[in-house]
């Protein structure tokens, strides 16, 4: 089996956010970045899936020179080779079209993204990719079974969650669920060491035209104070006589 799984580089939680030239582009000054979570749990997933039935994962992401420590992360973790697209990873149609191009002539079985990444949350690469590659697509899925070529997925929906059937190749996009948190995988020293010799490529983007621009960026609005009250009845008065809320 071959599996593909797409990595973004993306801030971590804890980073402080900040804007420069007149708030359009984003400040990378002293931000830490993370493989996103989403792909985290797919990647873990891909491991577990090779280790069960055999074959390899190849991890990908679309980024410059920046991001190759992000890859060379998942490589530690459990990938067996990786491939940086050379490009600058400026929308979601233009992300697609660069993982479609490596993807189309990669015989892979299954292609797994994360449900979204965790800086734009726009959650739009995996179902483009899978309409680019004409495959099936899943997301949000929390669950997957392999039975030779038959993939069984688990999706929630709204209210509940959907069981599917379908035949390899396909798409999804998976969230915690589909690994629990407990079995992610962690980079051990010899799993670090060897990332240092596994494979690597580079490949240049193909021409994609970009269907969205970020013309400007703006922080939340601060929150306001709170006031803390002692009992219900101080509550109640606050909503009616402050608040006019009741």
């Amino acid at each position: 089996m071959k599996i593909l799984v797409c990595i973004s580089h993306v801030p971590d939680t804890t980073s402080k956010i900040n804007f420069v030239n007149d708030n359009t582009e984003f400040d990378t000054n002293g931000v830490q970045f993370i493989i996103n979570p989403y792909d985290e749990f797919g990647l873990t997933k891909a491991i577990q899936l090779k280790e069960a039935n055999g074959g390899t994962v190849t991890a990908i992401n679309v980024g410059d020179a920046t991001t190759e420590p992000t890859l060379r992360k998942a490589l530690a973790i459990g990938a067996d080779d990786a491939i940086r697209v050379n490009a600058n990873p400026t929308d979601a149609y233009f992300v697609a079209e660069q993982l479609a191009a490596v993807a189309k002539d990669g015989g892979y079985d299954l292609i797994i993204c994360g449900q979204e990444s965790i800086d734009y949350n726009g959650g739009q690469v995996g179902g483009m990719l899978a309409a680019l590659l004409d495959l099936p697509f899943a997301s949000p899925c929390v669950g997957l079974d392999i039975d030779g070529s038959t993939a069984t997925v688990l999706r929630e929906i709204d209210g509940g969650k959907e069981k599917s059937t379908m035949s390899l190749p396909i798409v999804l996009g998976g969230k915690k669920g589909l690994v629990e948190e407990k079995d992610l995988r962690i980079p051990n020293m010899r799993g670090i060491m060897t990332a240092r010799t596994k494979p690597l490529a580079t490949v240049e983007a193909v021409s994609a035209d970009a269907r969205t621009t970020a013309v400007k960026f703006e922080k939340p609005a601060a929150k306001a104070a709170v006031k803390l009250v002692d009992s219900a009845e101080e509550l109640v008065q606050l909503l009616h006589n402050e608040a006019k809320a009741i």
